[in-house]
């Protein structure tokens, strides 16, 4: 009985909220399971379609464990502070689920664009140097990762949702490239510290015009 791990992560890239990362874990004779059941990666499904899909896939894998990486934890990393990259946190995170749910093989979508160098750096953090890695671009196209970024997008979702309810906000998706997001970090740019990644670029550019604001009134 061979195991497989899928994994994949969800919200890489807006400026307000956590990152996901979810491993999936299924026996490989499963796998077909998943493709009856529609799975595919979740880019390519509504919000709808995802959450339907969620209890269906729990019922045909092994196990799952998800990661939320919150915007003080991605900043840190962006800047550096902790000796690593966005890329490199990821690959702890990532192997921090392999070396949990302990796979004969894992397929891993690279969210670097040098493979190579991203699993050398990611083998070294695992405990069993003999499992079959598998990491590459668009992952998803392989269903036990195309599970894993249908379950991370749910669970980020979720995630996104109870900060609205928790600061009783609409700020839309959080990236940057929907208005509603891009009128609210304007606006509030500096209230709600814990929901920013104060890292982004577009942070950082309302913060030193804010600044400069300041320095031109005296």
């Amino acid at each position: 009985m061979t195991l497989i791990l899928g994994v994949d992560e969800a919200r890489k890239g807006p400026i307000i909220g956590n990152m996901v990362i979810c491993g999936v874990l299924i026996e490989e004779s499963n796998k077909e399971k998943l493709k009856k059941l529609g799975v595919k990666d979740s880019k390519l499904l509504t919000p709808r379609q995802r959450e339907n899909l969620f209890p269906k896939i729990l019922r045909v894998i092994k196990k799952y464990k998800t990661i939320i990486i919150t915007p003080q934890e991605i900043d840190k990393a962006v800047s550096k502070e902790n000796g690593l990259n966005l890329n490199w946190l990821e690959a702890h995170k990532t192997a921090e689920i392999i070396n949990e749910l302990n796979p004969d093989k894992a397929i891993i979508d690279c969210p670097s664009p040098n493979i190579k160098k991203y699993k050398e750096y990611l083998l070294n953090l695992l405990n069993n140097k003999e499992i079959e890695l598998i990491i590459e671009h668009r992952a998803e196209k392989n269903l036990p990762v195309a599970a894993a970024s249908i379950i991370a997008k749910v669970i980020a979702d979720r995630e996104l949702n109870k900060l609205k309810k928790e600061f009783k906000l609409e700020f839309g998706s959080g990236y940057t490239s929907d208005p509603r997001t891009k009128k609210f970090v304007k606006e509030n740019f500096d209230k709600y510290p814990e929901i920013f990644r104060k890292s982004w670029i577009t942070w950082k550019n309302h913060d030193q015009a804010k600044k400069q604001k300041k320095l031109d009134e005296f």
